[in-house]
């Protein structure tokens, strides 16, 4: 008797937890057949972190552009390469002597380290966006520069000047969203403008002003007003050109309504402005703003061993870049992170340099068999993640050093960030930590969910091509989450 209980306790163990894990299976098997999705490419996988068995699946191994879920490659990388307490630097050169009445015989340079930080809107108050700038006038008054013979140069080269990563849309570019990475970046390399919209519908906006001031920049506006809500503007134009075009709609009778749009040359835009405030200061600069990249500067041509260091601006660290990339899904910090993991390792800050550290350090973590990782971000449509590399990935994470870090990086469903409208009330509030995606076609999540059992899932959802609302299509992925919940 002793021994059939013994059996017969094992077997309804066996069956409720067959039971309970095969909940989530039906449940994604629903998802993939519902309304809405017949047509739609999903891939999903969730595992049991202690012991990393899979739970349930569909279609794991199947690649497909995710959009900003691949921001936990970058994440992930930086925090694990360059690590939570490393900060970029950017570096101010002279090469030249200053005389007895202060002025400099020679040019100061700005050496770009990849610095996303100076100046964000994510750091610091709009208000309070150009203290650094003046804070370096000080510095170089305090040597005793007054006035400068030569000009102010910006050196964005050690990431290089692909403006843009490769898959990248010419939609996309010229908004906000599109701000490419660079050796030198400020503001968040963004330009806001501000429209008046007539309160007749169809009629033409005006451009009012314009911030940061691009000096050359031209426009071609096309945007008419409407009865429609929020920002149905778009711009147009890629990295380098002054000439942008912006389209689309903006609510009729608004007296000043923002659009953010991408700054097209941030090299030369940090040299203008450090000028413009040096100026202000009682600097005089007589020579034109230069570039880099402008005066085709290459090796020896711009060696900083002939130079002097007259002081290094170090930028926000690692781990506060991180946290502001995954609670807020920043596209620029993310591209940053990529760069910056490069530059660390190689000397290169390109992206493509970023990315082959990025294949190389997980390659050896995890099986990493057709993923192709395109840029920093996930806005590159020529991304090929599956949920099997996200798992991966996050298990890698969290089974290391730097897991708990990683994790807190996080936003919380129902509570934080770009999760905070996810799950909000429901059974996985406050017990899913992810990352979500979502763009044109493309809808994802992929993080750590902890059940009402104490158990720690890993798991990763991907759609692409779906023909139902974004609305509806979240609604049907919670019912996912809230089941790995209650596990």
């Amino acid at each position: 008797m002793k021994i059939l209980s013994s059996i017969l306790f094992v077997l309804i163990l066996t069956i409720s937890s067959a039971i309970g894990q095969n909940k989530v299976q039906v449940s994604i098997n629903q998802f993939a057949s519902s309304q809405g999705l017949e047509q739609a490419s999903v891939s999903f996988q969730v595992i049991d972190l202690a012991t990393g068995n899979s739970v349930a699946s569909f279609d794991p191994s199947r690649v497909m552009p995710t959009a900003s879920t691949a921001k936990l490659f970058s994440t992930a990388t930086a925090l694990e390469i360059l690590g939570e307490n490393y900060r970029p630097k950017t570096r101010i050169y002279s090469d030249g002597e200053i005389d007895s009445v202060g002025m400099l015989i020679g040019n100061i340079w700005i050496r770009g380290g990849g610095d996303p930080s100076l100046g964000s809107k994510y750091f610091t108050k709009k208000a309070n966006r150009k203290d650094f700038l003046y804070a370096w006038a000080d510095s170089l008054l305090k040597k005793g520069i007054k006035m400068i013979n030569g000009s102010v140069i910006g050196d964005a080269s050690e990431f290089g000047y692909n403006g843009a990563p490769n898959g990248w849309s010419w939609v996309d570019m010229g908004n906000y969203y599109g701000a490419g990475p660079s050796g030198l970046t400020l503001f968040d390399n963004l330009v806001e403008f501000i429209f008046k919209v007539p309160s007749a519908i169809g009629v033409k906006s005006t451009i009012t002003s314009i911030s940061p001031s691009v000096p050359n920049m031209t426009f071609h506006n096309y945007v008419t007003s409407s009865s429609r809500s929020g920002d149905n503007a778009y711009f147009y134009g890629a990295p380098y050109s002054l000439d942008r075009f912006v389209t689309g709609v903006l609510p009729r009778g608004s007296a000043s309504f923002v659009v953010k749009g991408s700054l097209p040359d941030p090299e030369y835009q940090f040299a203008y402005e450090l000028t413009q405030v040096l100026q202000e200061k009682g600097i005089q600069v007589l020579g034109e703003i230069k570039t880099a990249r402008m005066m085709e500067l290459k090796g020896s041509n711009k060696s900083y061993t002939a130079k002097k260091l007259l002081f290094t601006h170090l930028g926000q660290t690692i781990g506060r870049i991180i946290n502001k990339t995954n609670e807020r899904s920043v596209n620029l910090f993310a591209e940053h992170l990529t760069c910056l993991v490069g530059y660390v390792k190689t000397g290169n800050g390109s992206t493509s340099s970023g990315l082959r550290e990025v294949e190389k350090y997980w390659s050896s973590k995890f099986a990493t068999a057709g993923m192709h990782v395109n840029d920093g971000s996930g806005l590159s449509r020529m991304n090929a993640i599956s949920a099997d590399h996200f798992v991966g990935l996050l298990k890698a994470v969290r089974n290391g050093k730097n897991g708990d870090r990683f994790k807190s990086s996080l936003p919380v469903a129902g509570v934080s960030g770009t999760m905070r409208n996810i799950c909000k009330g429901q059974s996985a509030h406050n017990r899913m930590a992810a990352q979500s995606g979502s763009m044109t076609r493309v809808k994802s999540y992929a993080g750590y969910i902890t059940s009402t059992s104490g158990k720690e899932y890993v798991f990763a959802l991907i759609v692409n091509n779906q023909t139902c609302s974004s609305r509806t299509l979240v609604n049907k992925m919670e019912v996912i989450f809230n089941k790995i919940a209650t596990l």
